[in-house]
């Protein structure tokens, strides 16, 4: 069996049964900005620790798994520019190739129930595309959440994909999607999709209990976690709407597809509001790592 490599804080919290949050790494080399990523990593980690968690930020370095990275490490990532972003299909030959990327929401969960940490906090997850219909383009992560108990606590889905088609892929999967605080799905950017959240629980100690219930049932699928972003940090739904749609008339316009798609987008929407996107990805992604410590610290406790 391939080989995870801890950093000492994470194996040292596994050994003794504290609490550990993992974290992905593609939004380090695919989603941020360079160098205002390595700044970013370490705040979403000082997150889960101030809220009484260890964080394990995952990764794949010259084709070893890492799980928990050390400054050095982290600091060497994000400056690293052939960073490839990693899914499930990649991590074999990531590994046989000595190659170095960031995981994404599908290679993280998978990596995450292999170290034994069933607590996962991202920024948004991925889904449906718009006009999947035609193209077919559907995130592998809406797959691992179906097949890998691991819960993912995330902004709910990413504001470019197509929201209504992502839900109705969760429910199909049976994968519980549960409004944190909230009866409206959260879209990432923005705290209202115009869609209801399938479940709504109010605190970490219910989420908790709702996740230890479905394990001792057996059930092996994920659970996603929608906690929608800050409020005075959203942005407002109709001008992100606007936004999206023009960067998805020039994703088009290019040519860009596949795994370029998010981090094209992304980018584009960065451009259009001035930064203020970027802002409340920050901002959302420390408010999912917090969420998630405490979630995990109250798992610990049961």
């Amino acid at each position: 069996m391939t080989e995870l490599h801890f950093s000492l804080e994470v194996a040292a919290a596994l050994d003794e049964g504290r609490p550990v949050v993992a974290l992905e790494s593609t939004i380090l080399t695919h989603g941020l900005p360079k160098p205002d990523n390595l700044a970013i990593g370490r705040e979403i980690e000082a997150e889960v620790r101030a809220a009484g968690a260890v964080p394990a930020t995952i990764a794949v370095l010259g084709g070893e798994i890492q799980i928990g990275l050390s400054d050095q490490d982290l600091t060497a990532l994000c400056a690293f520019e052939a960073a490839i972003k990693l899914s499930r299909r990649d991590l074999g030959i990531a590994v046989a190739k000595g190659w170095t990327g960031g995981t994404t929401v599908a290679a993280t969960m998978i990596l995450a129930e292999r170290a034994g940490i069933e607590v996962f906090a991202t920024g948004g997850i991925g889904g449906v595309h718009r006009g999947a219909e035609l193209d077919f383009d559907i995130s592998a992560d809406l797959e691992e959440l179906a097949r890998t108990p691991v819960m993912v606590v995330s902004a709910g889905a990413k504001s470019i994909l197509d929201l209504p088609k992502t839900l109705e892929v969760l429910e199909t999967k049976g994968v519980p999607v549960i409004g944190y605080g909230t009866d409206e799905f959260p879209a990432f950017f923005c705290r209202e999709s115009g869609l209801k959240a399938p479940l709504r629980l109010d605190s970490a100690a219910e989420i908790a209990a709702a996740w230890r219930a479905g394990r001792g049932l057996g059930l092996e699928n994920g659970m996603l976690v929608a906690n929608p972003v800050p409020e005075e940090h959203a942005l407002p739904r109709s001008e992100t709407d606007r936004i999206i749609e023009d960067a998805l008339y020039e994703a088009k316009r290019t040519g860009t597809s596949g795994k370029q798609v998010t981090p094209y987008l992304l980018s584009e929407i960065r451009n259009a509001t001035g930064g203020a996107s970027l802002r409340t990805n920050i901002k959302l992604a420390r408010a999912n790592a917090r969420l998630a410590a405490e979630i995990a610290v109250v798992l610990r406790q049961q």
